[in-house]
């Protein structure tokens, strides 16, 4: 299979060209060049802007033809409309990376794809960080506008595992396993309570593995694409990360109201955590995924995501991360209450 992938050397799009080289694919990708190919000599690398106002923009994708395209760039639709439109009559399927952020509100376990998605108040406005949710819902609609049923919209939550850039699921294998990264860290590690609070993630190599298979199957549709509902809770994922710490602090159980209290920011401060106050993502961790296992999507081992995790975290310059997580002095601050 010719395969067309739209970014391809940072995270998700790095483990899907690695899964397409494996299984004896011929992979191009188009980035701006600010990274180096992590294939020297095995991938054709195209250069060029997606944003066809900024020169060269797109004139790097004409001529040539694939099988499929994976876009895991796409945050802006007059953005994803130019390479969509060029790209009609030069692939055979497109496939869209969005997010299970597209949703309104997910106030209730077991929301499927039906849900309705949010809309953009502003239809011109390119704000990605104000607007991240009714946006890539927008880039939904023009890449099912232009390929009708050779459209495959995958809908991820929450992507881990090497070459995360983000912190979030990074931040807890750092704080039980290399607490030093994160400074000069207690003892006990601040966990929000209770145990069995649902959790729900993707490891981004089962995740790339399981869009290859869409592409090479030419299978269409919209899928909710995370780990199933209720599989792994709070607890579990102490306890992975404990057993692969040779000498892991011990999680002190802090309740939401006192972490509120505290003032620790939702998901970003406390990676993973969505406390009462955010009554419309109530349901963002038990979201239903059950069409994209039926489609074949499965998840490895969590044991396995923490000690890989971990295995990059140890190599990678961490110079500039762990900019919005709970800093060690807050931590200290309200295991003192």
């Amino acid at each position: 299979m010719k395969l067309l992938v739209l970014g391809g050397t940072r995270f998700l799009g790095r483990h899907l060209v690695e899964a397409a080289l494996a299984r004896g694919h011929e992979v191009t990708t188009f980035t701006r060049g600010r990274l180096p190919s992590p294939w020297p000599g095995r991938v054709t690398g195209l250069l060029g802007d997606r944003d066809p106002r900024i020169a060269p923009g797109l004139a790097a994708l004409e001529g040539a033809t694939w099988d499929a395209v994976v876009d895991c760039s796409g945050y802006v639709p007059r953005v994803v409309e130019a390479g969509a439109r060029l790209l009609a009559s030069r692939v055979a399927r497109y496939l869209f990376v969005s997010s299970l952020s597209v949703y309104a509100e997910t106030p209730r376990p077991n929301m499927d794809e039906t849900t309705p998605v949010a809309k953009l108040a502003d239809p011109a406005t390119e704000q990605v960080m104000e607007h991240y949710g009714a946006l890539k819902a927008a880039c939904e609609a023009v890449v099912e506008r232009i390929f009708g049923v050779r459209a495959t919209q995958v809908r991820p939550g929450l992507i881990v595992g090497p070459f995360d850039a983000t912190d979030r699921f990074g931040y807890w294998v750092a704080r039980f396993i290399h607490p030093a990264l994160l400074g000069d860290r207690a003892a006990r590690a601040v966990v929000p309570a209770p145990p069995e609070r649902p959790l729900q993630f993707i490891d981004a190599r089962d995740l790339a593995g399981w869009i290859l298979a869409l592409a090479e199957g030419g299978t269409g549709g919209t899928y909710n694409a995370c780990s199933p509902a209720w599989q792994w809770r709070m607890g579990d994922l102490v306890r992975a990360l404990t057993g692969a710490s040779a000498s892991p602090p011990r999680p002190a159980w802090i309740d939401d109201d006192a972490l509120v209290a505290a003032g620790v920011t939702p998901w970003t401060g406390l990676p993973l955590w969505l406390p009462p106050s955010e009554p419309d993502s109530a349901g963002f961790m038990t979201m239903d995924c059950a069409r994209a296992q039926r489609a074949g999507l499965a998840t490895r081992p969590l044991a396995d995501t923490v000690r890989d995790t971990a295995d990059w975290l140890a190599e990678r310059d961490n110079a500039d991360a762990w900019k919005h997580v709970l800093t060690a002095e807050a931590e200290r601050a309200i295991l003192a209450l």
